[in-house]
């Protein structure tokens, strides 16, 4: 399995590899497997027609797509998503992610997420990454603080998620804070979840 899946960076426990209609069924079956766990707040696709919609908005442009893998024996973890980037004078994006509730709390959405901030603020070269968390997100909201984003605001009704407007905390990391203008503390921080410094 781990053959086929262009490998995009790696880190202790997981890798990161790119989306394709190949793994269609590992996709479906995560979704499918963690739905009560991923609601209310993030949807994935559960079929086919929308998993195709998915690699579509990551062929436009509209976003970029991250799968994850374990290290180990190469099992579907979970996925990242970098959201509407824009570029320019503005060269940010937002957020998304989600991951099987069998490997939750784990660790490996940290190390992911850390190797996604890798490569979002050096390959793609960009400033600004959000994160927007409902409020009742616990697991989530304790993640980005872990992984050192700033708390920046609360945007009431921010988000139409499953046809509800759901309010938002909004998180975020600018490339300087990320690769360590700031200081050890965040290479630290990279080291911790697996990123090569």
């Amino acid at each position: 399995m781990f053959g086929r899946r262009k490998i995009l960076a790696k880190g202790d426990k997981v890798y990161l590899f790119e989306p394709a209609l190949a793994f269609a069924d590992e996709f479906l079956t995560m979704t499918k497997a963690s739905q009560n766990f991923h609601q209310p707040w993030v949807f994935p696709a559960m079929e086919q027609r929308r998993f195709r919609g998915y690699l579509d908005r990551l062929a436009e442009g509209r976003a970029y797509g991250f799968f994850i893998g374990r290290a180990e024996d190469d099992a579907f973890l979970g996925v990242i998503n970098v959201n509407d980037p824009i570029f320019g004078g503005f060269r940010s994006a937002s957020l998304g992610y989600y991951i099987h509730a069998d490997h939750a709390r784990c660790g490996y959405m940290s190390e992911a997420l850390a190797l996604v901030l890798d490569y979002a603020f050096t390959t793609l070269q960009l400033h600004r990454l959000e994160a927007n968390v409902q409020p009742q997100n616990e697991a989530s909201l304790a993640l980005v603080q872990r992984l050192g984003f700033r708390k920046e605001g609360f945007s009431p009704a921010f988000l139409q998620i499953d046809g509800v407007w759901r309010d938002h905390e909004r998180w975020a990391m600018l490339a300087e804070d990320w690769l360590g203008a700031s200081g050890l503390s965040t290479r630290q921080i990279r080291k911790q979840f697996g990123v090569v410094v």
